[in-house]
């Protein structure tokens, strides 16, 4: 009987470290991404909107970003503006690489946020929320300033 006792001692010790390692290895990687300088160029009559940001990654392996939401806009876009010598055009992106202990910007002539189907009046001054989803599990919901055109010259 001391025998199973002693048994079912080391695997519980085995699984709760286990299970503690897990948890320490999760809670390091929950902090790998931080989005800054979140804002959102408004445009009038409910013209598409576009966000910008600087994601940055503090671990050791590159993290992709693989989804955008908002309970502010019906659709959210990761887009790229890529120029072809004379004419620029907007491609949809699937993902973005951040890169280990690097960051990447989300900014005017780059990739971009493209925000459709406003769910209610937005304007300069008003912050929206995005959520950003990450290759490796984590989601960042994100308050993203919303400025004029003219704010952001």
């Amino acid at each position: 009987m001391s025998i199973k006792i002693k048994t079912f001692a080391s695997l519980s010790c085995a699984l709760a470290l286990s299970f503690g390692v897990v948890s320490a290895a999760q809670a390091a990687g929950a902090d790998a991404i931080s989005v800054k300088d979140a804002w959102v160029r408004w445009l009038p009559n409910n013209l598409p909107a576009a966000g910008y940001a600087t994601l940055v990654n503090a671990s050791d392996k590159p993290i992709d970003l693989v989804d955008i939401s908002s309970k502010d806009y019906g659709d959210a876009m990761l887009h790229q503006t890529v120029s072809n010598g004379s004419s620029q055009k907007m491609v949809m992106v699937d993902k973005l690489t951040v890169p280990a202990h690097g960051q990447v910007s989300i900014a005017p002539g780059g990739y971009h946020v493209m925000l459709e189907d406003a769910k209610h009046k937005i304007a300069p001054g008003d912050t929206v929320r995005l959520t950003l989803k990450f290759s490796d599990g984590e989601t960042i919901d994100t308050p993203f300033a919303v400025k004029s055109p003219a704010q952001t010259k």
